[in-house]
């Protein structure tokens, strides 16, 4: 029996939409960070001539590192939501179609004056 609470699945669609979205630019970022922000030795020095250069090419391999692990948490914590909303869309998506079809078929329209013609 229902509580009188309706759920706007057109909104829960719209979640949904809007975060595979953001995994696929997700997507997009961790493939640059992986791909597209390597530096060689060399930017930091030709040949490394300074004392700095090494310091500062172990430090930008660890922040692209680190860059990288913080995408893939978003990712799988984005993908997680996702996955969940879909669920719950699903659950309550299946729950009004049996209410449906409990209380008169799946018709979807309306059954007031059938009785009296009867």
């Amino acid at each position: 029996m229902s509580n009188g609470m309706r759920v706007d699945l057109s909104a829960l669609d719209e979640v949904i939409r809007k975060l595979w979205r953001l995994l696929d630019d997700m997507d997009k970022a961790g493939t640059t960070s992986k791909y597209e922000t390597e530096l060689s030795m060399d930017a930091f020095g030709q040949s490394c001539y300074f004392a700095e250069a090494r310091d500062l090419h172990t430090a930008q391999v660890k922040l692209k590192s680190d860059i990288e692990g913080i995408i893939k948490k978003l990712h799988a914590l984005i993908d997680d939501f996702s996955t969940k909303t879909s669920k719950v869309r699903d659950k309550y998506n299946n729950e009004e179609h049996e209410i449906k079809t409990s209380v008169g078929g799946d018709s979807g329209g309306s059954t007031k004056g059938k009785l009296a013609a009867g």
